[in-house]
């Protein structure tokens, strides 16, 4: 797949919105501050094709994008507080409804920042995609912040306490220093190919 034809093609606000699947789609799941559209605009070798905010919770649509005839969706981030109720309630019923659809998963991959443990909302959604069979790996965010070593050591930990079969890819990434993403694109690739 060629990473540097991609363009932008629709956000939606409601599960009921969103178009038929008819392309492998490559979801993009992870909490409000993960990291989600600056790993995004890194693997599509762009700056700000997906917005990239200071506020956490910014993205409150599911947006499409164009990857050379391969669908990638950015799902809103769960799980930040200063969101009216209202808010997170649309939230989740965005994600829901997505994953409730008869739709062309080719990969869902699940945002976790390597820094920290994984939180309930981190774990139950990787127990989702994994009880749901959903085709999915994990990409630990922000790897920069830490040295090699403890970042070795921290991937570790979170495979151990996300208690998953060893053939779940884990991709250890920063989307500011550029690690793991040509892994990562090369995992997608795979998947894509195979859907």
């Amino acid at each position: 797949m060629n990473y540097h034809i991609a363009s932008f093609k629709a956000a939606y606000g409601t599960s009921s919105q969103l178009p038929e699947s008819t392309r492998p789609e490559v979801s993009f799941a992870g909490r409000s501050n993960v990291g989600k559209s600056s790993l995004l605009n890194k693997l599509m070798y762009r700056k700000g094709l997906a917005k990239v905010s200071q506020t956490p919770g910014k993205t409150a649509t599911i947006n499409f994008y164009d990857v050379d005839g391969t669908d990638f969706v950015d799902l809103p981030g769960y799980g930040y507080a200063k969101v009216a109720k209202s808010e997170k309630g649309r939230w989740s019923e965005l994600i829901e409804g997505y994953f409730n659809q008869d739709r062309r998963f080719a990969l869902v991959v699940s945002l976790v920042d390597i820094r920290h443990d994984p939180s309930a909302l981190d774990m139950h959604m990787v127990k989702f995609l994994w009880e749901n069979d959903f085709p999915f790996a994990i990409a630990l965010t922000k790897a920069d912040k830490l040295s090699k070593q403890a970042a070795g050591k921290q991937a570790s930990a979170i495979r151990k306490k996300l208690d998953l079969p060893k053939d779940i890819p884990f991709v250890v990434t920063s989307s500011s220093n550029g690690t793991g993403i040509d892994e990562l694109r090369r995992l997608i690739d795979s998947y894509v190919a195979e859907a």
